[in-house]
């Protein structure tokens, strides 16, 4: 398919990782970048390159006028969104289908009926897949909201009904403080998705963080490619991701595989997804919390393990690839050892994590045997204010859980960064920790042993978090 083209329409680790899937499948592929990211890695590793703008994503990377240029200049004839930006814009995906481009993901109507995390809860409640209590949409009614609050129960959570990420996302322990996180919730999620719906739910109070990674035909059937713990968090951002998830029941594993499965049944899911649930840590009970209709930062991990590119998987089903079917039958996917995966930011830990824009004066990537590392710079290149700082993702696998923590902790040893402040240490002492190495995780846990986790760090680096 070499007069195949295939625009990458975001920028880093992610485009780099696009560029590498479609190259596999002999597709030609072409980067898009802004004025601030003229020199990193993945403009140089396309076929073509096209500049779209000043740094602000607004007037880059989110023009999806200045996208369809591009397609139109270049003749690509597949849009690939990677994660963030515009991957989970159902108008989007329409718009690239009125130009004349395959979208890479789910369809206009399902990433709307998924995207929405109220009506998603709503359709995994009629897939017999178990929920939290809760409530739908509520009205901007001061007091409705205040007589569904007590309906559900406190401690609870008000969450935005659009986007994802925990944005808006508002722990209310008491009645009276209801009305300013409500507030708070909407703000945010009008300025963050332009949509300021709220919904509540229930709070479980030690949670786990658990997603299955899926992937949908369009007709009714999807397949499951085991689970992932993603229970290390810090404000909701995901730190530490690990396939499979430890110390979960094979039977509570089994059910949430199989509760995950059947909602792409009810939604007819096209692609690849990630059904996120929360686990209650001390039952193992899980609840439906959110769907993800694309592919996750943290994929390299259920790669690991099962050996399925799912990136090419995403790309061939755009294709209308009809060998993937076949090879992608539950029977034939299989987990073998363990992986686990480190996101590295420019940022300061012992400093609220504030991020730390600058030059890459210095930066040496890990390598060995069962290692892996996703990143979107290069050495003398600038991490700017203007976007994410994550510098990279570093995965290891091994036979065993124990193995897989021993090889990251010695590819984050081996890492070299210079010029800005990073989370290294920090990452290392998470894998250190012992509840970690025990499997006892829980999302409240970094929250609750940050100062510890910081003065580790340190020791680790020589006083630098």
């Amino acid at each position: 398919m070499p007069d195949l083209k295939l625009l990458v329409a975001n920028r880093g680790e992610i485009a780099c990782r696009i560029i590498r899937a479609a190259r596999s499948l002999g597709l030609c592929t072409v980067a898009v970048h802004s004025d601030a990211d003229v020199e990193l890695p993945h403009v140089e590793m396309a076929d073509e390159a096209y500049s779209i703008g000043p740094a602000r994503p607004a007037e880059s990377y989110l023009d999806r006028s200045k996208l369809f240029d591009v397609a139109r200049r270049s003749g690509a004839r597949l849009i690939h969104p990677g994660y963030g930006f515009l991957s989970e814009n159902a108008s989007f995906a329409s718009d690239c289908a009125q130009a004349g481009l395959v979208f890479v993901g789910p369809p206009p109507e399902v990433i709307t009926a998924m995207g929405d995390k109220e009506r998603a809860r709503r359709t995994a409640a009629r897939a017999g897949v178990p929920v939290l209590a809760g409530t739908d949409k509520l009205a901007d009614d001061a007091p409705a909201v205040a007589t569904a609050a007590q309906r559900v129960g406190f401690p609870l959570l008000v969450k935005a009904s659009a986007g994802g990420g925990g944005i808006g996302m508002r722990l209310v322990d008491t009645p009276e403080a209801l009305a300013a996180a409500v507030q708070s919730t909407r703000s945010l999620a009008q300025k963050a998705f332009g949509d300021g719906s709220i919904y509540l739910e229930r709070l479980v109070t030690r949670a786990r963080h658990v997603e299955i990674q899926v992937f949908g035909f369009g007709n009714g059937e999807a397949v499951h490619l085991f689970e992932r713990d993603c229970s290390l968090q810090r404000r909701h951002q995901k730190v530490i991701e690990e396939a499979c998830a430890p110390g979960l029941r094979p039977e509570v594993a089994a059910r949430i595989a199989d509760a995950a499965v059947r909602l792409c049944a009810a939604s007819r899911y096209a692609g690849a997804g990630t059904v996120e649930f929360l686990v209650d840590a001390e039952t193992q009970d899980f609840y439906f919390l959110e769907m993800n209709t694309r592919i996750q930062v943290e994929h390299p991990v259920t790669e690991m393990i099962t050996g399925v590119d799912l990136v090419a998987a995403q790309i061939r089903f755009a294709l209308e690839d009809a060998s993937l079917r076949s090879e992608l039958a539950q029977a034939g996917i299989a987990s073998d050892g363990h992986a686990i995966e480190a996101r590295v930011y420019a940022e300061n830990p012992a400093k609220n994590f504030m991020p730390s824009p600058g030059p890459l004066r210095t930066l040496d990537l890990p390598s060995g045997a069962g290692v892996r590392v996703e990143c979107g710079f290069r050495q003398g290149n600038a991490v700017t204010p203007f976007y994410d700082p994550m510098l990279m993702k570093v995965i290891a696998h091994g036979v065993s859980r124990e193995h897989a923590i021993q090889r990251l902790d010695a590819a984050l040893e081996s890492l070299r960064i210079e010029g800005v402040a990073h989370n290294v240490g920090y990452l290392r002492a998470c894998l250190r920790h012992p509840d970690f190495v025990a499997g006892s995780v829980h999302t409240g846990l970094l929250g609750q042993r940050h100062a510890a986790l910081v003065a580790t760090a340190q020791q680790l680096t020589g006083g630098v978090a």
